[in-house]
């Protein structure tokens, strides 16, 4: 089992900045984000190898950066320029072996 504990959400206005992390338990292969806001289907947002190849929906190119600390096992999602489109549910997850494990998930709502 891996544990992954979430933090970094919050309220921001449009065009500002929010960090989340994502600790992981234990080592993993890949570790990412997903998100789902209301009305809407869940979208993948990043992810990061444990080689640092990273994806990023064209949603967010440009304006999202994921790392990770390999040591700490933590995942890194740097949001800026935030647009109201982008409030949402943010969920961690972590495969391991072809296991997926997810975070409790945390709310960034972009509003003035």
């Amino acid at each position: 089992q891996v544990q992954l504990v979430e933090s970094g959400g919050g309220l921001v206005q449009p065009g500002g900045s929010l960090r989340l992390s994502c600790a992981a338990s234990g080592s993993i292969n890949y570790m990412g984000w997903y998100r789902q806001a209301p009305g809407k289907q869940r979208e993948l947002v990043a992810f990061i190898s444990s080689r640092d190849n990273t994806y990023y929906a064209d949603s967010v190119k440009g304006r999202f950066t994921i790392s990770r600390d390999g040591a700490k096992n933590t995942v890194y999602l740097q949001m800026n320029i935030l647009k109201p489109e982008d409030t949402a549910v943010y969920s961690c997850y972590a495969d391991r072996n072809g296991v997926r494990f997810w975070g409790q998930g945390t709310q960034v709502t972009v509003s003035s």
